[in-house]
């Protein structure tokens, strides 16, 4: 039995095609499956469990029959849906996993993350990770209103892309030296993540052994999957129709 990996679906209401290309992904590639991580920014943003948008009940029964068919289902937070909580994981028969998270896949063990700790050079974003983090910070945000929270959430969404706009490219991708340093904390030579929309292989070393860095893709033209069986680790692409 497989497990697979995914990760950055930015799930949203104005990209139908890819809430229908990862149902069909439930009912095709992994269904079946001993397991299915979701490695964070799920959705484009997550103002709180008790968002009632359609799109978030429908992706919720989904995701539970899919996890009462019997596989596990695991969830990672993103920087788009840090808010994301245990009622929500509970409706869809899902766990929710702590970034970063050291599971064993394809019988070696393996550090799960969604990848922005690892841009430290992105040091305007990592002030707002640590603030966006603090749990008094998102009590104070899930107090306020629906109607509050998704015109905060739109603010933030506004201003992170004027931002990011103009920063360069090395800046918002992960710094190498906390790559090898996460690894070495947690006495791995494989990570996986996502986030930095760069799907890829990188050959490094860490713990004074070879070691990989496998970074999952973004979902839009192409969707992007890790497959963890008996053969080991691949990464793998598939269209998405318009």
């Amino acid at each position: 039995m497989a497990t697979y990996l995914i990760s950055d679906l930015h799930l949203d209401e104005s990209r139908p095609n890819i809430t229908r290309a990862f149902f069909d992904f439930l009912k095709g590639p992994a269904a079946g499956a001993e397991a299915l991580y979701i490695l964070g920014d799920f959705f484009e943003v997550w103002i709180g469990d008790d968002d009632d948008a359609p799109l978030i009940e429908e992706v919720a029964r989904q995701l539970r029959t899919y996890s009462d068919s019997g596989p596990s289902l695991y969830l990672m937070h993103g920087n788009r849906d840090f808010l994301m909580g245990e009622d929500f994981a509970r409706r869809c028969g899902a766990t929710l996993l702590p970034d970063p998270s050291l599971v064993e896949l394809a019988g070696h063990p393996v550090l799960l993350m969604h990848g922005d700790s690892l841009c430290t050079r992105d040091q305007e974003y990592m002030t707002f990770r640590q603030q966006a983090r603090n749990p008094l910070w998102q009590q104070g945000l899930l107090a306020k209103s629906l109607e509050e929270r998704r015109q905060i959430a739109a603010q933030i969404r506004a201003t992170s892309k004027s931002m990011n706009s103009l920063k360069a490219e090395d800046i918002m991708d992960v710094t190498p030296e906390e790559v090898v340093k996460v690894m070495e904390s947690h006495n791995t030579q494989t990570l996986i993540h996502g986030h930095t929309h760069r799907p890829d292989r990188h050959a490094l070393t860490a713990n004074g052994q070879a070691a990989e860095r496998i970074v999952l893709g973004d979902w839009g033209a192409l969707a992007w999957c890790i497959r963890a069986d008996e053969n080991g680790l691949s990464l793998e692409q598939w269209p998405i129709e318009p």
